[in-house]
């Protein structure tokens, strides 16, 4: 009898290392043995020849609930399996319920806990109201990390966090042993650069860019790790679109400071000359992409090695909040998950930088930052079977074709990717087949595990 319940040959793509010919063996859920050579005998055996088999994606960023009734977890983790994405990490500015207290962990755990197709972690925050009273409270029910902002999209949902405020729940944070991330834009600057723009009487997509200036971010970076160093806390920037921000991030580690750095995925596919201009709403994001000389310069900056996380901040806004030719008047934010993976493979590849970076990069690092390692993030004895295969595909992404988006747009339409998603395993079960996705409620709650 085989002593084996899995195994996937193809190559194998690890944080440090591409196995050619290698497999994967899986036992009761749990990663068992990973080699070269023929795989051994097992109840399920796939010889997928040159197909990639990567570890699981963990999402650092995603906004299931920002707009009431229309994603949540049935869709969101829905799109997670299809992309290879085995565990998302929600953020807390949920429409109707902002997650900062331990009791609005509990209701969401509870909520995602009947809809996840996917595994998930939560981060918290706080009502500006209340200070940072209620943020160890949060860390026993179970968040990951925290989430703040510099800028104020919206006075309930979505706060501003004054800075000294800010330097409270740093060190509050700090406490708990989990990692403060911050929304980058410093408010004055925007409001100001806004009120510029909207006097002039600018509409179009150009509107966007120049009314959130890059001195703006780079300003609200240097608060977040300053406030990081003065505290002790480690500093995380949820999302830079600009290469001197990653040079600012470096700049504090080798002075000793955790100081960590997140780039989105539509930072490393999208520009503003050729795509917001065409796109329009549909290409609004916080803070803005930029021209194609900046993202190439975000592709080096991979390459370096500075770049702590890849992500998306995924959010499915209906299109009629995407649509208004007011190009200030859209929602921000972009879906992104069915396709982060295949995005970041096509782009490492057209810049013949290595997968390796694939496997740090979108499992490793996140399971090290949300500090849940002890079970995510690696093909290693030991830890979860979660694992994402691609295959040489080549298809032109349609998200309305695919059937696994709320909704039938995407900024990334059109693109043709050469690998493709074709089987998603989590804790050693198959949650997509290439098809058809996993039911809803095998997901479960990844709690961090703390001073291991």
């Amino acid at each position: 009898m085989s002593d084996f319940d899995l195994t996937l040959a193809g190559t194998v793509v690890l944080p440090d290392l591409i196995i050619e010919n290698g497999y994967v063996a899986v036992r009761q859920g749990k990663i068992v043995h990973v080699g070269e050579g023929r795989a051994p005998s097992a109840h399920e055996r796939h010889e997928l020849g040159n197909a990639l088999i990567l570890p699981g994606a963990i999402d650092a960023q995603v906004h299931s609930l920002s707009q009431k009734d229309q994603e949540d977890f049935i869709w969101s983790t829905r799109s997670a399996a299809a992309g290879g994405v085995t565990t998302i990490v929600d953020m807390p500015y949920d429409e109707g319920n902002l997650v900062c207290s331990a009791d609005a962990v509990r209701r969401k755990i509870a909520h995602a806990t009947a809809q996840a197709r996917v595994d998930f972690a939560l981060y918290g925050t706080i009502d500006p109201q209340q200070g940072a009273s209620r943020i160890a409270e949060q860390a026993a029910a179970g968040v990951a990390a925290f989430k703040f902002s510099t800028f104020g999209t919206d006075p309930v949902r979505f706060p501003r966090i004054p800075p000294a405020l800010l330097e409270e729940c740093f060190t509050a944070v700090a406490r708990t042993g989990l990692t403060a991330g911050v929304h980058n834009e410093d408010d004055e600057m925007v409001r100001a650069a806004m009120a510029t723009v909207q006097a002039a009487g600018i509409t179009d997509y150009r509107a966007h860019g120049l009314s959130r200036p890059p001195l703006a971010e780079l300003l609200a970076s240097l608060q977040i790790y300053e406030t990081g160093a003065a505290t002790a806390c480690p500093a995380h920037v949820v999302h830079c679109s600009l290469g001197r921000g990653y040079d600012i991030a470096r700049a504090y580690r080798e002075q000793g400071f955790d100081a960590t750095i997140e780039c989105c995925i539509h930072y490393l596919t999208l520009d503003e000359e050729n795509d917001v201009s065409r796109l329009g709403g549909k290409a609004k994001i916080n803070p803005p992409i930029r021209p194609r000389a900046e993202v190439e310069k975000l592709w080096q900056h991979v390459r370096a090695g500075n770049v702590t996380l890849v992500s998306t901040d995924h959010v499915s806004w209906s299109e009629g909040r995407k649509t208004n030719a007011d190009m200030l008047a859209n929602a921000s934010g972009v879906p992104g998950l069915e396709v982060m993976v295949p995005l970041f493979v096509k782009g490492a590849l057209e810049r013949d930088i290595p997968l390796t970076w694939a496997a740090r990069l979108m499992a490793e690092n996140p399971a090290r930052h949300f500090r849940i390692d002890h079970a995510k993030g690696a093909l290693r004895s030991g830890k979860d079977a979660d694992i994402t295969v691609l295959f040489p595909r080549p298809g032109r992404y349609d998200a309305a074709a695919s059937g696994h988006n709320v909704v039938g747009w995407s900024p990334y339409n059109g693109i043709e990717l050469p690998w493709t998603v074709g089987l998603t395993y989590l804790r050693g079960q198959q949650v997509f087949d290439g098809t058809s996705v996993g039911a809803p409620g095998f997901g479960q709650f990844v709690r961090p595990e703390l001073g291991a």
